[in-house]
């Protein structure tokens, strides 16, 4: 067994703990991780909200992170101890039909993603005394250790920042991904994203990348506004009904070719107001991720029909971590994807619950927990 500081969720509105857990070894297709840094992602407070309910509890949660390689289980072929992975919440098994035809964001092990155990076996391999330990995604990237399986993990150079890999393997390729595969941005286009945190910049960092004419970003919070900016938005609004008029103006009533939903929490009233923002023929992006069991949402249907409009979820950009991660990072190398600007502030674990205090009154884009 080995033993590892982490982060706790005890229930649905509490704060997290540190405690101290015990981990297996590492069995077949499992590897050992010393976990470097990871970022604070909303959808973390999702699960300490209980707007996404937990499959158990207590429960590790961090879900994008990075870290380097301390012992490997048997068959393990893609890394070895020493090596430098990102750790992606979406796995890729490499032979389940979606990952066989290019859509491994769509891998079939992501049934496993929320169950107690090992996504190998099925076992429990983190314990709390004699108590079950869940950790969230499969990850857990909130210790100082972690085992996970093989195919959560992405093996990168190892001049790669330890905070730029965490955040590569998910927000930003989330963001990034929601403009430039789901939205389908093209030169020349016009452009919408609804909320301004880590996913939403990186949404406008991809729009900018794809060449997009107009990048408009709408947030309530000023600081996140200056930011959008910062990061290739064209213009910032307070409020949607700002944003409206002046979109109308700008666009000669012509709207926006895309609307990328990127509010930190997606209600059903907020999708027809994105949908108005949204040209004919025009898509409509939601990456939020909406309370569960929230089923449904008033639309204009006769307008969605009659203009030819689109409405598209998005999973992690729509596009596989073993391609998206490792051309992320060449466009960061280059200069043309901004990642350490988006990192606020660091903390150290035992700060968890400061970050996410920070992150909800809108004082950072994205936080980082180093090691």
């Amino acid at each position: 067994m080995v033993s590892t500081r982490a982060a706790l969720l005890f229930g649905p509105g509490q704060d997290f703990k540190i405690e101290t857990l015990e981990i297996d070894e590492p069995r077949t297709g499992e590897v050992l991780i010393d976990v470097r840094a990871c970022g604070l992602c909303h959808s973390d407070e999702h699960a300490r909200t209980g707007a996404m309910p937990a499959s158990h509890y207590p429960m590790v949660c961090g879900h994008e992170g990075a870290g380097q390689v301390v012992q490997v289980g048997p068959d393990v072929t893609s890394v070895q101890p020493g090596d430098h992975v990102a750790m992606s919440f979406i796995p890729s098994c490499g032979n389940c039909g979606p990952c066989r035809t290019g859509r491994a964001f769509l891998c079939d092990d992501g049934a496993k993603l929320f169950a107690v155990g090992m996504m190998t076996d099925g076992r429990i391999a983190h314990r709390l005394g004699d108590e079950a330990v869940a950790r969230y995604s499969q990850i857990g990237a909130f210790s100082e250790r972690q085992l996970l399986a093989e195919s959560t993990l992405v093996k990168i150079d190892p001049d790669v920042p330890w905070e730029v890999a965490a955040l590569v393997s998910c927000g930003v390729a989330t963001g990034f991904g929601s403009a430039v595969n789901r939205a389908e941005v093209r030169p020349g286009d016009v452009v919408a994203v609804l909320g301004i945190g880590g996913i939403g910049v990186s949404a406008v960092q991809g729009a900018r990348i794809a060449g997009a004419r107009l990048i408009f970003a709408v947030d309530p919070v000023e600081f996140k506004r200056e930011q959008a900016l910062r990061f290739g938005a064209t213009h910032a609004f307070a409020s949607l009904e700002e944003a409206t008029a002046a979109i109308r103006d700008l666009t000669e009533g012509k709207l926006c070719d895309s609307v990328i939903c990127a509010y930190s929490v997606m209600h059903s009233e907020l999708l027809q107001p994105a949908l108005d923002l949204t040209a004919k023929d025009g898509i409509c992006v939601v990456t939020s991720v909406a309370p569960f069991g929230q089923q449904k949402a008033d639309l204009d249907l006769f307008s969605l029909t009659l203009s030819n409009k689109q409405i598209r979820g998005c999973l992690y950009g729509s596009q596989s971590p073993r391609t998206a991660i490792p051309r992320l990072l060449n466009l960061y190398r280059t200069g043309q994807l901004k990642i350490d600007e988006l990192i606020t502030k660091r903390y150290t674990l035992d700060q968890v619950n400061d970050g996410y205090a920070d992150l909800e009154a809108g004082r950072i884009l994205r936080g980082a927990i180093t090691f």
